[in-house]
Formats: structure tokens, C-alpha cells, sequence
């Protein structure tokens, strides 16, 4: 039951990130952002739901909004970095 709230926690935020304007991972699916935050939305819903039922009612909330947000914070990062890496620039 913990691996399945990260998971779809982590689902979430994947599905968040790429729904916004400002992410560069795959640009292509910035079309289809409203379904992306539906996705996100339920994930993040059944991610509480289970992490309730795993560890009662306010530990379940607070685990899955936790790992939603460290979600939300290493997805930038790794963005940028993966688009550092093919970039390939040199300096100097």
C-alpha cells in the first residue's frame, strides 16, 4: 500500500508538471493539459485515499501531499538538467 500512494503521488505530479506552460520535457503534450490535470487530479485523490487507509486519516494526508510536493520540486530540476545535457554546451 506505501509503494502504490508514492506511485500515483509521483504519477501526479509528472502529470501537473507536464500540464504546465513552462515545462520542456515533452512540449508536444501541452496540448492536451486539461486532460493531463484531470489525470493528475484523480491520481492525487486515489494517492490520499490510499495512504488514509494505510496510515489513518491525517498521516494519510500528510504522506501523500508530501510526497506530491517532492514531486513538484525535483521535476524542474530534473528538467533543466536533462536539457543541459543535450545541449552538449561548451565553454571556454
Amino acid at each position: 500500500m506505501s509503494l502504490l500512494y508514492l506511485l500515483l503521488a509521483g504519477l501526479a505530479a509528472l502529470a501537473f508538471y507536464l500540464a504546465s506552460a513552462h515545462q520542456r520535457l515533452a512540449p508536444r503534450l501541452r496540448d492536451r493539459a486539461r486532460a493531463l490535470r484531470w489525470v493528475a487530479w484523480t491520481c492525487m485523490l486515489l494517492s490520499t485515499g490510499v495512504a488514509c487507509g494505510a496510515f489513518g486519516v491525517w498521516s494519510g494526508v500528510f504522506a501523500a501531499l508530501s510526497a506530491l510536493m517532492l514531486g513538484l520540486v525535483v521535476l524542474p530540476y530534473a528538467d533543466a538538467w536533462w536539457q543541459i545535457r543535450k545541449e552538449k554546451i561548451h565553454v571556454g
